[in-house]
This record gives structure tokens, sequence and C-alpha cells, in this order.
């Protein structure tokens, strides 16, 4: 049972993800040149980038001196030289917020207008419908209490913070799985953040990061960990805390919890496991703090935003779960404002589910079943296949407009980022040249069956299948399991560069060893 177990999250993973690579590498933000599909064409930054690139490549293929070089550089003195880039990167994340910090629209709006009126009748109605928004806005106001100041550069640099600690976090798991990978993991974190302006976007998706990532090192402590008993236990408070606190910013975060939770049950149906943790006092301790962590936490989080008297509410008016899967059948399965304008005037809460639960049927049987495989394997690609995670795509994104307003440096780091920003399509295309190669390094490891790889798979699969049934249609969603794509890329990147270097061997005539 363990080993088909294990089998079947392996294929259903590679299903879904070869699906995804194929989307992503045909993604139009490729597109070289004029673009009339994204309407925003590459410019001579891209050009100059891949002639950059091009000349090194070609140079690594044919010069030993200057291979020998890179490899010195880049691998040999990989600890230095990885850290020093990362640092680099933060320097330029800074810059750019510092540059560029402008009031954003859609929900992050909402919640920063509720720090300014959370009186105001429209906002009331905004948080009693999604009542899920609720803990964030809270965290925001002690913040903003705390600091005294609410402005869009303060919070701006909070989201910086939280999406740096998340990488780092993301490192420390990597080093107590496999210390040799650290050097590996910290370039994959330096070339996420540096095409990751969501930085610059307070908003759930980004905020909820260093949870996701703070409860997978908390996991990799406890059954990975080979540090003494403290670690352990530390580990245990750490995933304990952070599911819980990860479940009241953003509730589908906690997924990969749920998968840690699956593989450890697989996992104890293998022989004489259950009888070596009854043994093993440290690992047992550790799991009985980590319920009590959890379960504490959850507790205390509860109780907190139920007593909040900073904005009223109506938890009534919240708009029901099974909205939000009819809203996944419509269109290209995302938002559909018919359908959040129902959910706005229907008065009762039953009137509101049984309101979606009848579109949802009508929108499945008009689909038919062949109809309904194939829009959800469409709508897979509008989950993923976008590298910029749907930059720009969410309505009223920048409140201020769509087109840049700033001179001098700030202008021109505007035009990479603003809808009819001229160089938006060589932002468009660096990231999707970052997600496709991440996408190529995860989907090359397939040697690797480990079961903290095959968790990772899980959490995966799991995102996946969350936002084919819920409301998806783009790939912002994808950012609250970053941690999960660059864990997994990370611990398997050597075996796909070995499988990788020996196919181009072979295809190159050259002899294998």
């Amino acid at each position: 049972m363990h080993k088909r177990l294990n089998v079947s999250i392996f294929y259903l993973f590679y299903f879904l993800f070869i699906l995804t690579f194929g989307f992503a590498i045909t993604s139009p933000n490729l597109i070289l040149g004029d673009n009339r599909v994204t309407g925003s064409g590459t410019t001579y930054f891209t050009t100059v980038m891949l002639i950059i690139s091009g000349g090194i490549i070609i140079s690594l293929l044919v010069f030993t001196g200057f291979r020998n070089t890179f490899k010195r550089i880049f691998w040999q003195k990989k600890a230095v030289t990885s850290k020093l880039l990362l640092f680099l990167v933060i320097i330029c994340q800074i810059t750019f917020v510092f540059m560029v910090h402008p009031p954003i629209g859609f929900d992050a709006g909402a919640i920063h207008q509720a720090l300014m009126d959370q009186n105001s009748v429209n906002i009331r109605s905004y948080f009693s419908q999604y009542y899920n928004n609720l803990p964030i806005l809270l965290v925001q106001r002690q913040l903003a209490k705390l600091f005294a100041t609410s402005t869009w550069l303060f919070f701006d640099l909070i989201t910086l913070f939280w999406v740096d600690l998340a990488a780092f976090l993301n490192i420390l798991t990597i080093k107590v799985i496999d210390r040799t990978k650290t050097a590996i993991a910290v370039y994959l974190q330096a070339a996420w953040l540096i095409v990751f302006p969501m930085i610059i976007v307070p908003y759930t998706d980004t905020w909820v990061l260093p949870l996701v990532s703070g409860y997978l090192l908390g996991y990799s402590l406890v059954f990975y960990g080979k540090q003494a008993a403290a670690g352990k236990l530390l580990g245990a408070i750490l995933l304990g805390g952070c599911l819980a606190a990860a479940y009241f910013i953003k509730p589908s975060a906690v997924i990969g919890g749920i998968a840690m939770l699956l593989i450890e049950l697989i996992h104890l149906t293998a022989k004489n496991s259950i009888v070596k943790i009854i043994h093993h006092k440290n690992q047992l301790i550790a799991i009985l703090l980590l319920m009590f962590s959890l379960g504490g936490s959850y507790y205390w989080l509860q109780q907190t935003i139920e007593q909040q008297r900073y904005i009223k509410t109506d938890p009534n008016r919240a708009v029901p779960a099974i909205h939000f899967i009819s809203m996944g059948v419509s269109g290209t399965g995302g938002y559909n404002a018919k359908d959040a304008l129902a959910m706005a005037q229907i008065p009762t809460k039953t009137g509101r589910i049984d309101y979606s639960k009848k579109i949802l049927w009508q929108r499945l049987r008009q689909k038919g079943m062949l109809g309904y495989a194939w829009f959800l394997i469409q709508k897979q690609r509008n989950n993923t296949a976008d590298g910029t995670f749907s930059w720009v795509k969410e309505g009223h994104f920048f409140a201020d407009g769509t087109k840049p307003q700033a001179r001098g440096l700030t202008g021109q780091l505007e035009q990479f980022i603003y809808l009819y920003g001229t160089r938006l399509g060589d932002f468009r295309f660096l990231a999707q040249v970052w997600w496709c190669v991440m996408l190529w390094l995860i989907i090359w490891g397939w040697q690797d069956r480990s079961r903290f790889t095959q968790m990772l798979r899980l959490a995966i699969i799991g995102g996946f299948l969350y936002l084919l049934i819920f409301e998806g249609g783009r790939s912002r969603y994808l950012i609250q399991f970053l941690p999960y794509f660059l864990t997994l890329a990370a611990v398997v990147s050597p075996i796909s560069w070995k499988n990788w270097h020996f196919v181009y061997r072979w295809l190159s005539g050259k002899k294998i060893a």
C-alpha cells in the first residue's frame, strides 16, 4: 500500500506538472518583439539581455578558460558568490520599493482604506462579505499603530520584509534537509526575488509566504532534522503556530500542512514505523508539542478575531465557499462580477448558498463531462502558465492609473511594471524565463522519490486541485504555494542537472562516462 500510494502521487504530479510546463513554455510572454496577444512587446532591453546570455553560453561551450573561471566563481566559491548575489538582489529590492510604491487597488486597496476609515458603509460591507480578509486588516492595523504610519511605502517595506523572510526560511529548510544544496537554494531565491514585483502589493498572497515557509521549516526540523531535542521542539512550535496563522491569513495556504499529514500517515503504513516513533522519545514529545501549538495558536487567533472591536461586521453576510466553486466553473475559471453582485444582493445566507448551487449545476450541465474535462485543462493553463503571476491583470491593479507618471529612475522602473509601461513586455519575458527554468528543474528531477520530496509534490498537487475546483483563472493564486516550488527545485536540481547533462552529451554525440 505504501508503495502504491507513492506511485500514485508521483504520476498524478507529473501529469499535472507536464501540462503546466507545456503551457509555460508556450506562453505569449515569451514572444519577442511586437506582441499582439499581450499588447506589450519586448524592447532593446530584452535584446541586450539575450545577446549577453547567448554570449555567456557560447563562451562556456567553446572556451575552456572561461568555463573554468565561471565554474570557480559560481560553483567552487558558491557559498560566497550565492550570498553576495542575494545581498545585491535585496539592495535592488529596497531601491525599487523606495522608488516605486504606488497605491494598489482591488482587495489590497480595500484593506488599506479600512485603516483610514473603518466606519465606511462600503468598507463594512466588504469585510462582512469577505470576512477572511479581516485577519490581515487587524495585523496591518497593529503595525500601523506600532509605527505610527499607514503609508503605502511603509506597508510595501513590510511586504518586502515578509517576502525576504520567506526566502530566508526556505534556505534554512534546505539546510536542514541537505546542507550541500544550500547554495543552490540561495541562487534560486535570488533569481525569484529579482523578478518578483509583488513586494509592492501588501496583500495575503505575499503576507502568508513566511508562514508557509515557516511551517515547512518546522516540519523539516521535526521529522528530518539531526539537531538535538531542542531543535525538534522548536520545529514543533514553529510548525503548529505557522499552520494556524496561515489558515487565518489565507485558508488555502494550509494545503501543505495537509500534504505533510498525509505523507506521514502513508509513511506509518511502512513496517514498524509506529513502533519506531513510540520508542523515539524526542520525536513523540515533538509531535505532542506540535498538536498543542497548533490547537493553542488556532484558539487564540480565533478568539482575537471574534473579539475585535475595530470594525463592525456582519458574519451572516459572509460569502459561502460554494460561491467560489461556482465562480470557478464560469468563464476562464476566475472572478465573475455577476456572481459577486448576486452575493451582495441576496440578503440571507441560505439564499446565497442555494443560488450558488443552482448556478454551479447549471454550468456543469451545460459543459457536460467531456466539456468540463477540457475546461479544467484550459483552466490549468490559466492557473499556472503565467510566470508574472498575473501582474497588473486584476481590476484597478494600480489605484492611481495605468500609465507611468514619474521621471528619472522612478519613471524608468515604472516602465517595467505599469500596464502601459514601455518595458512591461521585457518584465514579462524575464519573469516567464525564470518560471520556465524553475519548472524545468523540477520536471527533470523524477528520480528523487524521498519522503520529503513526495510531500512537496503532494502539496503542489493539492494547490493545483484547489485552484481547479475553486476560483482561479489567473496565476496570482499560485504565489501562496511558491515555497513548495522553490524548495522542491532546490532539492532535485542536482539530479535534474545530471539527467539533462546526460541527455545533452548523448544528443551531441559525446562519450558518456
